[in-house]
């Protein structure tokens, strides 16, 4: 156990990478409440919304990796690369699938055939983000990598 207490506590980059994460999170929970004047727990850990916590997470452990370990090294070189395909997923891959959600969803609310034998519940929607929340998740992500390493390394 003193091991992974160890782990935790000395790895910058991932402590770094969980702190802009949460930071997303936060965020998004706040302006939940300030656009619809009501407390949502569930944003404070729910996938989709502004910012990107996927991109905020990968982004500061890129950004945090190429500044301590320089921006021409393997490892800025793979953090970059799955950077890049996270974000690339949040903007395309997971809106589409939320999409697609949203129209299954509405032919399960009027298919009134067997719908409660054949449909369990109603599918997630809020899934994916538009390019501006990866950016800004991204963004977010690269300051806290680079204050964070900047200040700490």
């Amino acid at each position: 156990m003193r091991n992974v207490v160890d782990f935790l506590t000395g790895n910058l980059i991932l402590n770094l990478s969980i702190l802009a994460w949460a930071m997303a999170q936060i965020i998004k929970f706040v302006i939940t409440l300030i656009t619809k004047g009501k407390l949502d727990w569930r944003h404070i850990l729910s996938s989709g919304g502004m910012p990107s916590s996927h991109s905020a997470f990968v982004c500061a452990c890129a950004a945090a990796m190429g500044y301590m370990y320089g921006w021409a090294s393997p490892v800025f070189t793979v953090a970059a690369v799955v950077a890049i395909v996270v974000m690339y997923d949040a903007s395309n891959v997971r809106r589409a699938a939320g999409e697609q959600a949203k129209i299954l969803n509405y032919i399960m609310e009027h298919w009134t055939e067997m719908k409660p034998a054949l449909f369990g519940k109603e599918l997630k929607e809020f899934l994916g983000h538009t390019p501006f929340q990866v950016l800004m998740g991204g963004l977010l992500g690269i300051g806290v990598g680079l204050l964070g390493a900047w200040l700490w390394s």
